[in-house]
């Protein structure tokens, strides 16, 4: 029963209630696809006793989408852009329910359907031209892929100092952060050590500007991911992005789609296209602090750092070849074994590294676009309007401002 006294909900406020169930619905057949939820306990519940097939998933998906496009488009942006979210946001979901149920997409289809871009494809041509520079900056005998590794044994953090290197990492980040973007009185992160992951670092959102972060200790780690992870989770990262957006459009507006995170959706590109630009945006000198703090602070040769961010600057711009070993395995071009290999040679991992990547493959698919295509289309952006190392204060403001709203990869070009 409905109460008369209730105002009626507008065409888009009933629209998101709509997707916020789905997407909780579609949750009891993903265990992964809801990455945060913090809206009303009573639908989440709802979800787990009436259950819904995929199939009528996918149904009432389509259906919801018909219904936003029949909303006009309102000439306030920001609502322009909550239609356009809402849209997007959950014809992905009908295209998740329909590949769960079996259905087969090609790599560059499925990024498009699930995340609304395409990531370009690069020939082994252009990762032999990068490796050429490494060439010259790391000669020697025997293959490049395993001087690189003997070259980053010297720069991994000893595990007695990782809590300290990490939590200096996460407080200066925060510090710069907070420099620029207000937060909310009592937002912060709690820090855990895990292992057993695929991944390397993960932020788990909680709700009430509150985020967990766990850094996966499996495998050694390199002194560089201290920044990494600092920004990339944390400020001015996912954290800042969740904490920013339950603000902003959750508790200020009453958006209830915000209330909850769909992992595989365009939502993500955004998610994790601004938290790989964030670590440029807060660490813009990011050789000097890791020459000066954090190396000291390892126990490292701080004479070694320029030599190191050298390497890894280079090395960074291989990073397309994890596109191009998925999209090979996804589309049947390549084993997961030859994938494997084909990123020991072009993307310079490690067997054991490769191994791992491969093995999250499998579970994320085509969502490895979102962090290189992805920070490739925030950084654009940002900078297509000013926002350059020129002016780090113009940069900052259009980040926040991205950060604060509904927009998705089809609205930042």
């Amino acid at each position: 029963m409905t109460d008369s006294s209730s105002p009626a909900l507008s065409p888009l406020d009933a629209c998101a209630e709509r997707y916020v169930k789905l997407v909780l619905a579609l949750g009891q057949h993903d265990s992964n696809y809801v990455d945060a939820y913090y809206g009303p306990k009573a639908w989440a519940e709802e979800a787990k006793a009436s259950p819904l097939s995929l199939e009528e998933l996918a149904t009432r998906a389509s259906a919801l989408v018909t219904e936003l496009e029949a909303v006009p488009v309102s000439s306030d942006e920001m609502l322009a852009l909550r239609r356009s979210y809402l849209l997007r946001q959950t014809d992905s979901l009908a295209t998740r329910a329909r590949l769960l149920r079996g259905e087969k997409l090609s790599f560059d289809e499925e990024s498009q359907a699930l995340y609304n871009a395409r990531a370009p494809v690069h020939t082994t041509e252009h990762f032999e031209q990068v490796q050429a520079e490494l060439e010259r900056l790391l000669p020697g005998p025997g293959p490049l892929m395993d001087r690189i590794e003997r070259f980053r044994q010297e720069f991994i953090i000893p595990k007695e100092k990782l809590d300290v290197v990490f939590r200096t990492a996460l407080d200066e980040a925060r510090r710069r952060t907070l420099a620029h973007i207000p937060l909310p009185a009592g937002e912060g992160i709690s820090l855990e050590y895990v292992t057993n992951k695929t991944w390397s670092g993960y932020n788990w959102y909680q709700g009430s500007a509150k985020s967990l972060i766990q850094i996966n200790t499996d495998l050694p780690i390199f002194i560089s991911r201290a920044i990494d992870l600092a920004a990339h989770e944390g400020y001015p990262g996912h954290h800042v992005y969740n904490v920013l957006l339950e603000q902003h459009l959750l508790r200020e507006r009453g958006w209830v789609e915000f209330s909850v995170y769909a992992l595989f959706s365009p939502q993500s590109l955004i998610a994790e296209g601004s938290a790989n630009y964030g670590i440029d945006v807060a660490f813009p000198d990011a050789p000097k602090y890791l020459r000066e703090v954090l190396f000291p602070l390892a126990g490292l040769d701080p004479k070694r750092a320029d030599l190191y961010v050298s390497v890894e600057k280079l090395a960074h711009k291989l990073n397309y070849a994890e596109n191009e070993a998925v999209r090979g395995y996804l589309d049947g071009r390549l084993t997961r074994e030859q994938a494997r290999d084909w990123l020991a040679r072009y993307r310079l991992m490690s067997l054991e590294r490769a191994t791992k990547f491969m093995a999250n493959a499998d579970a994320v698919r085509a969502y490895v676009i979102n962090y290189n295509l992805g920070r490739d289309m925030v950084a654009d952006f940002i900078e297509r309007q000013g926002g350059t190392d020129e002016a780090p204060d113009k940069r900052w403001q259009l980040f926040q401002e991205l950060l604060s709203s509904p927009r998705l990869p089809g609205d930042l070009r």
